[in-house]
């Protein structure tokens, strides 16, 4: 149980517990990310266990998160992402692999007043809801994570529906990391 409770917390930190909401293209063009991403973090999952992430520059725009539960420095998990700044907020994307429906990764974040990053995902209901009234183009997929859906909308598509007000609630918080203490 330990084993799936690392994976989905780190999966949740870069969109892979949103993995059942990809896109076809990769929704965002890389940017170099705020200094403040930079470093190490802690949270705690929903059973109360410490997990540590540490997230470094690979190279100008991108990025590696390394994922473990604390005393547990050997189980660690990689990903490599990218990010964006569109509007007001920040976003990450990453390269899925086949058995998590291929396709790409959209994950929000924040910064906030509190020193704390704040990540959401896209809520499947939401992204569905979106797909049955053609406000998204997007196909159901099947992953070794669950039903899910593959948006193959243009960028510029999927952006005017997250930026357009009425779908505020459509990013849902899944972790909230605090700046380590050395």
């Amino acid at each position: 149980m330990k084993v799936w409770r690392v994976l989905l917390v780190a999966l949740s930190f870069l969109m892979l517990s949103g993995c059942l909401v990809t896109f076809k293209d990769a929704p965002i063009a890389a940017q170099p990310a705020p200094k403040q991403l930079l470093g190490k973090w802690t949270s705690k999952d929903a059973w109360g266990e410490a997990r540590n992430l540490n997230i470094r520059a690979v190279d100008k725009t991108r990025y590696e998160a390394v994922v473990y539960p604390k005393g547990e420095p050997k189980a660690r998990d990689r990903y490599t992402f990218i990010v964006a700044r569109h509007g007001s907020r920040w976003y990450a994307s990453a390269n899925l692999p086949a058995k998590l429906g291929g396709g790409y990764t959209l994950n929000g974040f924040e910064l906030n007043d509190n020193g704390e990053l704040v990540v959401y995902d896209l809520d499947l209901d939401q992204i569905k809801q979106a797909i049955g009234q053609s406000a998204l183009n997007g196909e159901p997929v099947e992953t070794s994570q669950g039903s899910g859906v593959q948006i193959q909308s243009p960028s510029a598509t999927v952006f005017a529906y997250l930026d357009d007000p009425a779908n505020s609630d459509v990013f849902v918080e899944v972790a909230r990391y605090q700046r380590a203490i050395k």
